[in-house]
């Protein structure tokens, strides 16, 4: 089964040939994601004499980088205010720029991958909702939200110009004809089994390398030795069938803006280049020992509840063309990192914002690799190391009731219990 929609659109997908036994590069990247693929592609450009290899377990893009939910976006899933107050304001402001710039990197790049600059709108729909949009930056009236996207019961909204729609799959695997162009060596159908300093042992033979970088994000828990490094939460999408044009002039989204709300569990959409709704949100188990399986993608209760969604959001109730899933990487702190010691380089941990912070996190790999030392490399993700997440069953139990406490915080403030 093609795990998404966006790889759904491409032409059939042939995997390039494993790794054909040992072999030694001066750089192997485990993962051929936005993550992996950013970093070889800036380290080619950086260090052309380095020999690159990157090992993909399936294709390149069969993860979160061909199924998510096409937000380039400078979010970050640490405040401003809260990186301030453990950095300093000049490093929070300069991490929070380096994102907004790196959304216009990935245009700047050149694939296509029908990317559009709209930014993105956060509705306010509830009372408590409005008192949250309220406190941030880019608040919207409510005339000023409608008008950008006409929702039901809008009471004002968050607008932020740094983010861009866009095809997530037609994007890695351009990504992939990019590094390939620059003699980049990709390995697809080889799975890492375990990383250290110096090697990286797969199903097919052994890498032995100066640098090895470790870019698995959702997928770093099934790695030896790094079961509790991430948890691995899925987050589960659907995609309509092209709505006609009297729908979007009700709706707005007239420049492609993606769109979300001011609830506590998140959601997420866009309006796709050939006029679908692709909406998804959170929602899903967390699967006791961070267990990964084709089977958790499909939960058709959270499915049924995502339509609902969006028939509450926008009065329309079309068909669903594609419904699917996929991990994304949470760090215990949720933090994103990026960093290199001892001969091992690391990015990922983006809480489901990975477009254009996995963009960003391979532009610094690629200085941290070529031992330049830039702005990127001072901002305060570079050599961070979040805590592990507890062992089972206690992680378990505490993921699951916190998704669980958010469904119900959303439920109370969209119905409040009457006063006494």
């Amino acid at each position: 089964m093609i795990p998404s929609f966006w790889l759904s659109t491409l032409d059939p997908i042939v995997p390039r040939p494993p790794l054909p036994g040992d072999r030694s590069y001066d750089v192997a990247i485990a993962g051929g994601g936005y993550t992996g693929l950013w970093t070889a592609y800036y380290l080619s450009q950086l260090a052309p004499s380095l020999s690159i290899a990157v090992l993909e377990a399936s294709y390149c893009g069969f993860g979160a980088s061909g199924r998510n939910g096409g937000w380039a976006s400078g979010l970050f899933p640490v405040s401003e205010a809260k990186l301030a107050r453990r950095y300093g304001a000049d490093r929070a402001r300069a991490m929070h720029a380096a994102l907004a710039d790196a959304v216009d990197e990935v245009g700047r790049v050149g694939i296509d991958c029908d990317y559009a600059k709209g930014g993105t709108i956060s509705l306010a729909r509830s009372p408590a909702q409005l008192r949250r949009a309220r406190r941030s930056p880019g608040f919207l009236s409510r005339s000023a939200a409608a008008a950008i996207c006409n929702a039901t019961d809008v009471l004002g909204g968050v607008y932020s110009p740094d983010c861009a729609a866009l095809h997530p799959a037609r994007l890695v695997r351009g990504l992939l004809d990019a590094v390939l162009q620059r003699g980049v060596a990709v390995y697809e159908g080889t799975r890492v089994l375990s990383l250290s300093r110096g090697s990286v042992v797969t199903d097919h033979g052994t890498v032995t390398a100066g640098t090895v970088v470790r870019a698995l994000e959702g997928y770093t828990a099934q790695l030896s030795g790094h079961r509790r490094a991430l948890a691995p939460v899925y987050s589960l999408m659907i995609a309509t069938e092209p709505l006609p044009a009297s729908d979007w002039e009700r709706i707005g989204l007239a420049r492609r803006e993606t769109f979300t709300d001011e609830r506590h569990m998140i959601i997420y959409g866009q309006r796709t280049a050939d006029d679908r709704l692709a909406f998804g949100g959170r929602g899903a188990p967390y699967h006791f020992g961070s267990r990964i399986e084709p089977s958790y993608d499909q939960v058709p209760a959270v499915f049924d509840s995502l339509r609902e969604t969006l028939a509450d959001m926008f009065r329309i109730r079309p068909g669903i063309a594609y419904r699917w899933g996929g991990p994304l990487g949470i760090p215990r702190d949720w933090m994103p990192s990026v960093g290199l010691r001892d001969g091992v380089a690391w990015a990922g941990g983006y809480v489901g914002d990975g477009v254009a912070a996995a963009n960003l996190a391979g532009r610094t790999l690629a200085d941290l690799i070529a031992g330049h030392e830039t702005e990127r490399t001072g901002l305060p993700w570079v050599g961070h190391r979040s805590r592990r997440w507890e062992p089972e069953p206690i992680r378990w139990l505490g993921i699951n009731a916190g998704l669980r406490a958010t469904t119900l915080r959303d439920a109370w403030e969209k119905h409040p219990a009457p006063a006494r």
